[in-house]
């Protein structure tokens, strides 16, 4: 079974659209959108397991050039 989460991201000012573009690239991302509102940037990502899916937040999604700060919120099946 994944593991599957949101990514909420705020960026420097005039900088979402190449974050979105940036992370559209990366494996396991499902979808990146601009969005308006307390974040810049929504994405939907995916992992074997949350250890994977942390390390894929840290190792490629924080070292886009751009972004301030994420929030990763995984999904629940309640």
């Amino acid at each position: 079974m994944t593991v599957r989460a949101y990514i909420l991201i705020q960026t420097e000012v005039g900088r979402a659209s190449s974050v979105v573009d940036a992370i559209r690239g990366i494996p396991g991302v499902l979808g990146a959108d601009d969005v308006t509102g307390p974040y810049d940037v929504i994405v939907q990502a995916e992992a074997g397991t949350v250890d994977e899916l942390g390390k894929m937040v840290v190792s490629q999604v924080q070292r886009v050039e751009g972004i301030t700060r994420t929030l990763t919120c995984p999904i629940v099946n309640l």
